[in-house]
């Protein structure tokens, strides 16, 4: 009778969610309150509670103070300069740019959140995609795909509900893990190489000329500006010409303007139009070229950055995750010292520290209140005991072949579940039957956990993941011709993540 209860609680939260009947929080309390109820156990749910409260304040005081730490180095402008870098180093061919695209992705998912990352990449790079006519669906799909593979990072999210589940370190999930996500990520920039040179292929060979060594030459009238070539994250570019491009005519298109906290693009896929500050030009539209042009994703200007203490902020980040690479201290430990260093030095006066605080609240209360919520969800499942009854139901159904090999099972069965399913799902619902079942049969739940991880590139296209809204919205991507360009080259990510994981016995 557990068994089905079990599954059937897991099914109605899947539901629900997926559905969006409910909001995962909500379900993650409810629905194991009422099964708890229903299975006669009722006078325990806060005994149960309790107990996963217990086990889940390390990994709740990570992720708060992760997401502060990181939201206040994205304020005082810690990646500026490595998105000027970036596109410094595109300019005009192809095979850079798509390279580029997954370098900025990958560094600036070091934040934790999808969101932020295909805000400050899509932002910097759209008008120089739109502007050599290159795929849009390319830069979406190697920006998720990179994401994906950096998504797991302990403060991302996936490592972090993995540890939540199992009640495990996040650390000791993570760390043992870095060979096989590094080779992910190596497949990912060997991916934006062949994509870029198919793109070189179908567009040509682009040249360009700067115009400030042209020695007075004019543009010719209706020759195409490409502003941002050569040009900065949020800062004046000189003006660069496009020879090979041929003139157009076309309606010009107004630039959305940027949101708040900081300048930051607005998430809303239905407001979003363009990066904020490009003109008609820098987004290939048509109408008069201008002579500059701004690129900005953030706010060059806002009164956040902190120039002069840039060296400072990017020694305390390297420090911080080599200290973090270590296991020195406990994960927590570590960004609670970072984020309360990081306050202090950048913002001494207590109203500023008050305001960076209040501006990333709404993502602190979000991620730690659905990891407190999850307490109640594996508390229930553990406590009331449906767990060991679904993981005896499934180590009976397992041939005695696969037995052995449930951290290879787990990896394959990543890739598809999270796709179709939340990792609020796959992680609570799922990762912790198959954790059962490997226990059976002598498999750690150490390696159920990194196996678990294998998914995450493909995860971060799911229709499920909000993020990928943001994405498809600022590129002015149709959601159905992202899914089609991406899930083969991220289904393809996630099996060399898994390979390597097998070759390095990691998994």
């Amino acid at each position: 009778m557990l068994t089905v209860l079990g599954f059937v609680m897991i099914a109605t939260f899947l539901v629900l969610i997926m559905t969006k009947k409910m909001s995962p929080m909500a379900a993650l309390i409810l629905i194991p309150a009422l099964f708890c109820v229903l299975v006669g156990q009722g006078a325990h749910l806060g005994a149960y509670v309790l107990k996963g409260v217990g086990d889940l304040a390390p990994t709740a005081a990570m992720l708060m103070f992760a997401i502060i730490y990181f939201g206040v180095m994205i304020d005082v402008g810690l990646f500026d300069p490595v998105v000027r870098g970036i596109l410094r180093f595109c300019k005009a061919d192809p095979v850079r740019v798509v390279v580029g695209t997954a370098l900025l992705a990958a560094i600036v998912s070091l934040d934790g959140d999808g969101s932020t990352t295909f805000m400050i990449t899509v932002s910097a790079l759209y008008p120089l995609y739109r502007r050599l006519k290159m795929s849009l669906v390319v830069m979406t799909g190697v920006a998720a795909t990179a994401n994906g593979v950096m998504n797991t990072v302990p403060w991302g999210g996936p490592t972090a509900r993995a540890a939540t589940a199992l009640k495990l370190d996040a650390g000791d999930i993570f760390v043992p893990m870095v060979p096989a996500l590094a080779t992910g990520l190596v497949a990912v920039f060997l991916l934006a190489y062949v994509l870029g040179r198919r793109e070189r292929k179908r567009l040509g060979l682009l040249t360009l000329d700067d115009a400030g060594t042209a020695a007075g030459r004019a543009v010719p009238a209706g020759e195409p500006v490409l502003a941002a070539a050569t040009g900065g994250f949020g800062a004046r570019v000189r003006t660069t010409v496009l020879r090979t491009a041929a003139p157009r005519t076309a309606k010009a298109r107004p630039a959305a303007a940027g949101g708040g906290n900081g300048g930051a693009v607005s998430a809303d896929p239905a407001t979003v139009d363009a990066a904020p500050g490009t003109s008609a030009a820098a987004h290939g539209t048509d109408g008069p070229a201008p002579d500059t042009d701004d690129l900005q994703g953030l706010d060059p200007h806002r009164a956040t950055l902190r120039p002069k203490l840039y060296w400072f902020n990017a020694a305390l980040t390297v420090a911080l995750l080599v200290l973090l690479v270590l296991q020195t201290l406990p994960i927590p430990v570590l960004f609670l010292l970072g984020a309360a260093t990081a306050l202090t030095v950048n913002f001494p006066r207590m109203t500023d520290q008050k305001a960076r605080i209040a501006a990333h609240a709404e993502n602190v209360l979000n991620v730690s209140g659905m990891v407190f919520a999850a307490a109640v969800f594996t508390g229930v499942l553990t406590g009331t005991g449906m767990v060991a009854h679904m993981a005896r139901w499934l180590v009976d159904g397992i041939p005695d072949a696969l037995g052995p090999h449930m951290g290879i099972v787990t990896g394959v069965l990543s890739i598809p579940l999270t796709y179709f399913m939340s990792n609020d799902g796959f992680y609570f619902g799922i990762v912790p039957i198959l954790a059962e079942a490997g226990a059976a049969h002598g498999v750690g739940a150490l390696e159920i956990a990194r196996a678990s991880l294998v998914g995450q590139a493909l995860h971060m296209s799911s229709p499920l993941v909000p993020a990928v809204y943001v994405l498809v919205g600022m590129a002015k991507v149709e959601f159905g011709d992202h899914t089609r360009f991406t899930v083969k080259w991220a289904v393809l990510t996630s099996l060399v993540v898994l390979a390597a994981g097998l070759l390095y016995g990691i998994i």
